[in-house]
């Protein structure tokens, strides 16, 4: 079953100050098992790499070989749209207090009964509340 990977986790590959044991662990689980993402995923690592561009910590040719890299991975872009579901964002964010952007990862997860592999720290204690924290 593939697990949803979040915006953190891909960008812990791309950015060599982030690369750790975990990050390498995921990159296996991803590839082992793929992995599914919300729509706006693609937006989001795009601009974490622009922002860590522009602070000096990756440089371009790093951002073509990082955009290169995800795309040769099994990752889903999910494309629910208007559905019976729609509004269940809301709902996640206004009960956990996150951003809704956070809460399309969780409620994909809990959706697609699913692991949810991040590194971020607030959406990281919303996964563990609710069980659905991937850990290798």
């Amino acid at each position: 079953m593939p697990h949803v990977l979040d915006a953190s986790t891909a960008l812990s590959w791309a950015i060599q100050q982030e690369r750790d044991a975990l990050a390498r662990t995921g990159a296996v689980a991803i590839l082992s098992h793929g992995a599914i993402v919300p729509a706006i995923w693609r937006w989001e690592v795009q601009n974490a790499l622009l922002v860590a561009e522009r602070d000096g910590r990756i440089t371009s040719s790093d951002i073509e070989a990082a955009l290169q890299d995800l795309v040769a991975l099994p990752i889903e872009i999910d494309s629910i749209g208007p559905s019976p579901t729609f509004g269940a964002e809301l709902d996640i964010a206004r009960r956990m207090a996150l951003t809704l952007y956070d809460a399309a990862y969780i409620e994909l997860a809990l959706r697609r009964n699913s692991k949810l592999m991040t590194r971020d720290r607030k959406l990281g204690a919303a996964a563990d509340a609710l069980k659905i924290r991937w850990k290798p």
